[in-house]
């Protein structure tokens, strides 16, 4: 089959894009419910993105090499599935007149892991935008990493379409900001410029000079007609050729292009556009207007080429992985190990422990075991939101990422939360690397919309949160968290760790590392805490159940059960020591996640927290909701339902009730002492 000219087109290709048209507008229609006008107006240059430079496999999604492809403006989804089905993915036709039903693999907006080709889940808008930069970081680092010369084994561009929403969501300049500056010049964005939002004309609420906005920022800017199809691919063709910067090609667009009576109308954004202007539109686009879901052999034997194409394309790539193999043994095996997402022997080997007795704050315990786990772990990325020496993410001897040159492994996010936390979004699904990044826990709020779309997905992505209560101390109520562990515990599919110690610390650095299926959040403390008793003998054993018994009373069931999270297992074990003076015996439970104790079989949360015994003291120096699950009726928690103080973090806590006497004091009083 002779292969596409990147530069000519005809007739085909013109009907292929009406073909698009056609499937969005009966998709939309069929399931009475769906945006039509965005596949309308952007099927050309879809058209041309995927039929000329898109490289990647239909009959196999995961290849590792192949370009990755976002829809930003996840609202448009019939346009990707039905570039997907076009193309031979595992997507038939009747997927896609399931559109929008339940249990069908074509949801209203992309998700990752449901439908074969689709690289994350976008719909928030600005979540994929800020995604894609982070795969071609990915990408960057591993080219930089593996690549030997004329063997360059990771080499594949990050193709996005967004709209004017993408645009107007402040994670867009976070991440167009970032990516500027970092000079990635495999990113190529297609800005579909149609004027329209959902409740008008764009110029009700937004102003920017575009070209003016992202030439700031240090990107290359063009602006093509969005269906000159020849302009559009010498666009494309110029951008590729721009190593040192990344490129938006602004496509000066129509929503709903096609429509005789909705083009350019607010309506046509998430409203079917009806049977009889359905009838109209195909009668202007030249297609069969009593046909549904209706693609001709022409077209898909054009797209047959990407089936053909992109079997070759990876045959050639295996054939180059087996010369850089021969090259390179050892790098090649590390090379396959790590886009397998498989850890290496003995990577946590030198993980440090800990001695009882000794005082370390878990963020500086997390530091060291960072140290040693970069050591072994060559694919382990990460950075922080500009408070690297207050996260402790940066390893010894770490070099950064700087513009231009991807070979360093410690990224300076800058101040740009919510970006940072959809790019290590990217980062995992893009795959290769194990991606973390931190910032203080108070500021998790600024990533949420970030971090509740990578638990949708079960993105392996690792969240380092510091200063993780009131203990923070002088930076008073605006950086003491007290509402954001319940409100992370919240998400589904997160796994929160809130670590007692240096040593369950470790135990979570290590059990995060083996999650591919979910992110894990770490909450550390930014004041020294104890080394308890047994943690560092328990290790991920323990940590790993989410919750274990620290200290029992012995010979007996104890009369009280203390349940501590984080730094406050200290506080529980002293009012432990206060409670025997008066002769109550008291068990210490640490539960350093909630989600890991509600996974384990019945027979061992019964053995941690037994019926029989009702008097319970929860103590977390955060709000109380859900607690009550765990302390039940005849139990009592003890947190901080209001917000903190300014004042030396000691003193903060004390005044707040986080202290020994409390809890034996309320411990008593449960038992009716």
């Amino acid at each position: 089959m002779q292969a596409l000219s990147p530069l000519s087109f005809d007739d085909v290709d013109i009907l292929s894009a009406n073909v698009i048209r056609g499937l969005a507008m009966d998709g939309v229609q069929k399931a009475d419910s769906g945006h039509p006008g965005m596949p309308m107006g952007m099927a050309s240059v879809a058209h041309v993105v995927w039929t000329r430079f898109l490289r990647h496999n239909p009959a196999d999604p995961k290849w590792f090499n192949r370009d990755r492809f976002v829809l930003s403006g996840g609202h448009g989804s019939m346009l990707i599935y039905s570039l997907l089905h076009l193309a031979g993915y595992d997507l038939p036709m009747e997927q896609l007149q399931q559109f929008r039903q339940l249990g069908s693999i074509t949801p209203g907006h992309p998700e990752y892991g449901v439908t074969p080709g689709v690289e994350t889940t976008t719909g928030p808008l600005g979540q994929g935008f800020a995604a894609a930069v982070g795969m071609a970081l990915t990408e960057a680092f591993l080219a930089a990493t593996f690549n030997r010369p004329d063997l360059p084994v990771v080499d594949h561009h990050t193709y996005v379409f967004l709209g004017d929403g993408d645009m107007e969501e402040g994670i867009s300049h976070e991440a167009a900001s970032l990516a500027g500056h970092l000079r990635l010049g495999k990113l190529i964005y297609f800005y579909d410029d149609n004027h329209i939002s959902i409740d008008g004309p764009t110029e009700l609420s937004y102003s920017d000079n575009v070209p003016l906005r992202f030439e700031a920022y240090g990107w290359h800017v063009q602006k093509v007609d969005a269906y000159d199809m020849p302009g559009i691919a010498s666009a494309i063709v110029t951008a590729q050729g721009v190593a040192d910067k990344p490129s938006l090609i602004i496509c000066r667009s129509h929503i709903a292009y096609g429509s005789p009576n909705k083009v350019d109308t607010a309506e046509a954004h998430g409203s079917p556009l009806g049977e009889e202007e359905i009838r109209l539109t195909k009668q202007a686009l030249g297609l069969p207007a009593d046909e549904h879901f209706w693609v001709p052999d022409a077209v898909r034997e054009r797209y047959s080429h990407a089936q053909t194409a992109g079997g070759a394309a990876q045959a050639a790539w295996n054939d180059l992985v087996t010369r850089y193999a021969a090259a390179a043994p050892e790098l090649a095996a590390t090379f396959r190990q790590a886009i397998a997402g498989a850890l290496p022997a003995g990577w946590d080997a030198t993980v440090p422990t800990w001695d009882a007795g000794a005082k370390v704050s878990t963020r500086v315990a997390s530091g060291k075991v960072l140290d040693a786990l970069a050591a072994r772990l060559p694919t382990l990325i990460g950075g922080s939101a500009d408070l690297t020496p207050s996260n402790n993410t940066r390893p010894k001897d770490a070099v950064d990422v700087k513009p231009g040159d991807f070979a360093g492994r410690y990224i300076r996010f800058g101040i740009r939360e919510h970006a940072m936390g959809a790019m290590l979004t990217g980062m995992a699904v893009h795959g290769g690397v194990y991606p973390y990044g931190g910032t203080f826990l108070v500021f998790s709020d600024y990533m949420r919309g970030a971090v509740r779309v990578s638990a949708i997905m079960k993105a392996p992505v690792i969240y380092v949160w510091t200063h993780d209560s009131v203990g923070v101390g002088e930076d008073g109520p605006t950086h003491q968290p007290v509402e954001h562990m319940a409100a992370l515990r919240a998400i589904p599919d997160l796994v929160v760790i809130r670590p007692a110690d240096a040593n369950e610390t470790a135990a979570a650095w290590r059990y995060a590392l083996t999650q591919r299926d979910r992110p894990v959040a770490l909450l550390l403390t930014r004041q020294n805490v104890p080394v308890l008793p047994g943690t560092k003998e328990g290790g991920l054993d323990t940590l790993g159940r989410g919750a274990y018994i620290m200290a029992d009373a012995p010979n007996a069931a104890p009369d009280v059960i203390l349940i501590g999270a984080g730094s406050e297992v200290a506080v529980a074990m002293a009012a432990r020591d206060l409670l025997a003076a008066q002769g109550v015996t008291a068990r210490v439970v640490s539960m350093p996640s909630w989600e890991l104790f509600e996974e384990q079989a019945a027979a061992y949360r019964e053995s941690v927290l037994p019926k029989a015994i009702t008097a319970r003291v929860s103590v977390e120096a955060g709000i109380t909701m859900g607690w009550d699950r765990y302390v039940g009726s005849a139990g009592a928690t003890i947190g901080i339902n209001r917000f903190g103080e300014s004042g030396k973090g000691p003193a903060v806590m004390a005044h707040l009730g986080i202290t020994p006497e409390h809890v034996a004091k309320t411990a008593l009083a449960v038992l009716g002492k």
